[in-house]
């Protein structure tokens, strides 16, 4: 038998359960702070770029080190990467509670990204193996792909929560409670594997792409300060650089960190950049929704995090129904028309004013939005991992997840760049309602862009019959160890 999970299925559903929850806490930690960066700016004495790299710290760290995850859960062990993943996270979020300076909050931030990007890939893999195929494989990526998707609003609320009725603080600390539950659900539940034969690491592949996207991803960020600024044309180009040469190097290596077969499917390829898409929305254009419901209604942080619900109620109600529709037919009509109903919502918040109503400029567009996104992540997992062999598991997990953060981080530093140039460059306190309103508007109308982008990619290249794009049987042959 390929894995003792698979001998015993009743735990295949308490595994379920630990693997949904590490994916709540990674994704909803990509927000949760951004609620309580009012809070903590004003705490800390940050400053408006020191309060973005709260959010890119972690984003980009998760990003960046992702791949390097990925290969370590497959060689070392998906349940040991697991449980050495959930210390670390807990500890990184310890540090960041307790932080008294502003740099000591963006390292902490980077210190879970990092630890995040071991915790990720290996309980994504492990999910993998775990539900290799069939109906069961569907609802098991079904819950996953809720959980992703409406995880970034839940840590709007959580964090609002936390934020109005204890401290910004809290924030960090409550992820010392997911941790223990976990570390127990995993030792109970988790059952270990790793792939198979050679286990050699590709340092030069790991090098290349960890600096690339770090040096991308800060270019992105420079741009606030203009697209046509030395330094930030300076990072742009290197990141590009350094990427292309981790594509010469994976393609020529024996054990490359990323084998080319995984991205090289058209199908999967665009799967892929569906989820980066996604993350830009879900980590990027949310954060301005809150500036907005803050700084402009004049919202308080629990407010401003219950003004959030409709988005992930919405995604909750559609997702059941969206998981039985998915065998009728299939993921691509899912994937060109979900964007294009989000793209809608995106643009009906792009019309708020500084003294519109809630429930009349705000409410419907999360609702829309709720709608169409529920409609990509329902589907948008399982495309992304369907056909992987079980050596692959853990890397291509990780990719899934690395789009979806580096999506995240890139779409902020985009959304970052729009704001301030809308603004003129000037800080949140010199500008007036109405500007920062006007700003708002042009960072969703931006994101709707991005959204058609993704049902035009969905066009394009999840290409192919439902039966074909969703076979009925798993190719997964999984080692347990």
């Amino acid at each position: 038998m390929s894995s003792s999970l698979r001998a015993h299925p009743r735990t295949r559903w308490w595994a379920l359960a630990v693997i949904a929850l590490t994916q709540l806490v990674v994704v909803l930690d990509g927000t949760i702070v951004s609620i309580a960066l009012p809070r903590a700016q004003q705490s800390l004495d940050l400053s408006d770029g020191q309060r973005q790299w709260v959010v890119t710290a972690y984003a980009l760290a998760f990003g960046a080190l992702l791949l390097l995850g990925g290969r370590l859960s497959d060689y070392v062990g998906r349940k040991r990467v697991f449980m050495i993943g959930m210390v670390g996270f807990g500890a990184a979020s310890l540090y960041g509670g307790f932080a008294q300076q502003g740099w000591e909050l963006i390292l902490a931030r980077g210190l879970q990204g990092a630890f995040a990007a071991l915790l990720a890939p290996a309980a994504l893999a492990l999910l993998t193996v775990t539900f290799p195929s069939g109906r069961d494989r569907n609802t098991a990526f079904a819950v996953f792909g809720i959980v992703a998707g409406t995880g970034a609003a839940v840590g709007l609320l959580l964090g609002g929560v936390l934020t109005e009725f204890a401290d910004w603080r809290w924030c960090l600390f409550v992820n010392l409670f997911f941790v223990a539950v976990g570390l127990v659900g995993g030792a109970l539940f988790l059952t270990e594997s790793r792939a198979d034969g050679d286990t050699h690491y590709d340092v030069w592949g790991t090098i290349t792409v960890t600096l690339g996207l770090g040096a991308l991803v800060y270019g992105f960020s420079l741009a606030e300060n203009g697209w046509g600024q030395p330094l930030t044309i300076a990072f742009l180009a290197l990141g590009a650089a350094l990427l292309g040469a981790f594509v010469w190097i994976e393609s020529r290596v024996a054990h490359p960190l990323l084998p080319p077969r995984i991205v090289a499917d058209r199908v999967r390829g665009g799967a892929f950049l569906i989820q980066g898409v996604a993350g830009a929305i879900m980590i990027g254009a949310t954060m301005y929704l809150t500036f907005h419901l803050q700084f402009v209604l004049g919202m308080g942080a629990f407010t401003a995090g219950l003004a959030t619900l409709p988005l992930p109620i919405a995604t909750m109600v559609v997702a059941p129904l969206a998981t039985r529709l998915l065998p009728v037919i299939g993921p691509r009509p899912m994937l060109i028309v979900g964007p294009l109903l989000a793209a809608a919502g995106m643009l009906y918040l792009s019309g708020i004013t500084p003294d519109g109503a809630y429930f009349l400029q705000v409410a419907p567009a999360l609702v829309i939005l709720g709608v169409g996104m529920a409609l990509v992540f329902v589907p948008l997992q399982n495309l992304a991992l369907t056909g992987i062999a079980s050596e692959d598991a853990g890397v291509a997990s990780a990719v899934a997840n690395s789009a979806m953060q580096i999506g995240g981080s890139i779409g902020l530093s985009v959304f970052t760049a729009v704001y301030a140039a809308s603004v003129g460059g000037h800080a949140q306190r010199d500008v007036t309602a109405q500007q920062l309103t006007d700003a708002y508007g042009w960072t969703f109308i931006v994101a709707a862009i991005f959204l058609v982008g993704a049902s035009v990619i969905a066009v394009c290249m999840v290409r192919g019959s439902k039966d074909e794009l969703m076979p009925a049987h798993g190719e997964l042959a999984v080692a347990a160890h």
